[in-house]
């Protein structure tokens, strides 16, 4: 997807207006030139990403204090993202809305996801945010199956949230509602990144909380309100769960640790693999955080210089610590042009090329759909096989699918290219299961037909298979460079 252009450029933003609003990192880089830009989105697009918010595309669901669903899309360019959908009595004002999140837009900063756009258009109310492949901290620290999160790594999330926060603080986003594991994402470098849509109000009457309100700040639990202190108490939160492994209530926490028996909060699936000291500073800094009057608590430059020093190991990647395969995409150099239009989900070049092709694959076919022509029978099939042709050849997908359907019931041996054809024509009618299943027909067909390999690559892309599709992108690029190597030699 190339650089979004936005219309809500010229919008007011709830930020102060004299704070600085070029994109930046924390290390000074430039930021992906993709998610610059804040963009309104078209309802239409994301369905279209979402397949009709479909229920095989949603990563997580809110509570009833809090009622939304986050959906997995795929915008054009085979980008993908996380949508957020509220729920239609959040935000009755669309302009307030698209006010809101343009605000929270400007953000650009390697510790927090990005919010690269909004949709507000009828009764909906949308945010677009950059797609993070590994999960939830909640799913590494409480659910883990092959090995508890590492000490290093847990120190790492502690300093790069203490980031996030104090980078959301220095650009006057100074209130995170509802700061939780679930809120803290892994990139595809296994960093971990605050979520951006802890920066929006959960609704314009701005219900703050989802989480049970045992862990709440006290002053939420009195007057109903969020403060930037509210933030400091929640972080110390996520120590609590950092240091345990365990979701603690922090008033049975302070009990432990005012008890001098620090030690026994830590989670027993570390086997005792940190340094005692450190695990008390970060015990000391949680007690801190967790302070029932605000004005006793830290502010994030102090979070900084707490927990920075207590990384041991920042030269080896996040990926490497948290155990995580490196999910790299490495093409293959000699993709042919079908399968660099595979890869590029470019469906306008990839039916370019089939068209081209033609049934030159099928070697032999045309000879036998041309086989004892003064039969009547023989002349309808081929009538019926023109007719395909040519509503392919003009887009017209509905009625190739018609002809070549009933095409197949009529030949007496199948055609790969003919499968093909309705495969890609199913793929444009968003009928991805049926598209998919003809693929597979025309591989069998032809069992080392590139073609067939990418267009599975493409159906099982559109179904959200990301792994799949990229095997099946392998493969197809495998047996082209197979049978380039053939017609060299």
């Amino acid at each position: 997807m190339g650089c979004l252009h936005s219309k809500t450029a010229n919008l007011p933003s709830s930020d102060d207006p004299s704070a600085p609003n070029k994109p930046e990192s924390v290390n000074g880089d430039q930021v992906d030139q993709e998610i610059q830009n804040f963009k309104e989105f078209e309802l239409n697009e994301l369905r279209k990403a979402t397949n009709g918010f479909s229920p095989s595309c949603i990563v997580s669901e809110g509570g009833e204090k809090a009622p939304n669903v986050v959906y997995r899309g795929k915008l054009e360019g085979n980008h993908l993202v996380a949508i957020k959908r509220f729920s239609r009595q959040s935000w009755p004002d669309a302009q307030q809305f698209v006010v809101e999140a343009t605000g929270v837009g400007k953000l650009r900063n390697k510790r927090i996801v990005s919010l690269i756009g909004c949709c507000a258009e009828g009764d909906e109310r949308l945010l677009v945010a950059e797609y993070m492949p590994n999960d939830t901290l909640s799913k590494h620290l409480f659910h883990w199956e092959k090995q508890p999160l590492p000490w290093d790594m847990r120190v790492r999330i502690a300093d790069f949230i203490a980031q996030a926060l104090d980078y959301c603080n220095i650009e006057n986003r100074k209130i995170y509602h509802d700061l939780n594991a679930y809120r803290i994402l892994f990139d595809e470098e296994g960093d971990p990144r605050l979520s951006t849509f802890g920066l929006m109000k959960n609704s314009r009457d701005g219900k703050s909380y989802s989480t049970n309100l045992a862990y709440t700040p006290p002053e939420f639990l009195r007057t109903g309100r969020v403060i930037p202190e509210s933030v400091i108490f929640s972080y110390g939160t996520i120590l609590l769960d950092l240091l345990s492994g365990k979701h603690i209530p922090p008033s049975h926490a302070l009990d432990i640790i005012r008890g001098k028996n620090a030690l026994l909060l830590m989670d027993s699936s570390l086997e005792g693999q940190y340094a005692n000291e450190d695990a008390t500073k970060l015990v000391e800094l949680a007690s801190k955080c967790l302070q029932s009057e605000a004005k006793d608590r830290p502010d994030t430059k102090f979070l900084l210089s707490a927990v920075a020093p207590l990384q041991k190991q920042e030269e080896v990647a996040s990926h490497v610590l948290m155990g995580l395969p490196k999910n790299t995409v490495i093409l293959p150099t000699m993709l042919s042009p079908l399968g660099k239009a595979c890869a590029k989900m470019d469906l306008a070049t990839f039916h370019d090329i089939l068209l081209k092709t033609g049934y030159r694959d099928e070697e032999g076919a045309e000879n036998e759909l041309s086989f004892q022509e003064w039969t009547q029978q023989v002349q309808e099939m081929l009538n019926t096989k023109k007719f395909g042709d040519i509503a392919f050849r003009d887009k017209d997908f509905k009625n190739s699918i018609e002809y070549y359907s009933k095409l197949v019931g009529m030949m007496p041996v199948p055609s790969a290219t003919v499968f093909a054809r309705r495969a890609f024509s199913y793929l444009m009618t968003d009928q991805q299961e049926l598209a998919l299943r003809d693929a597979m027909q025309a591989q069998v067909c032809i069992p080392e037909w590139p073609t067939a390999f990418y267009l599975q690559a493409l159906a099982l892309s559109k179904l959200g298979m990301e792994t799949d599709a990229q095997d099946m992108l392998n493969d197809g690029a495998a047996y082209d460079a197979k049978r380039q190597n053939s017609w060299r030699c």
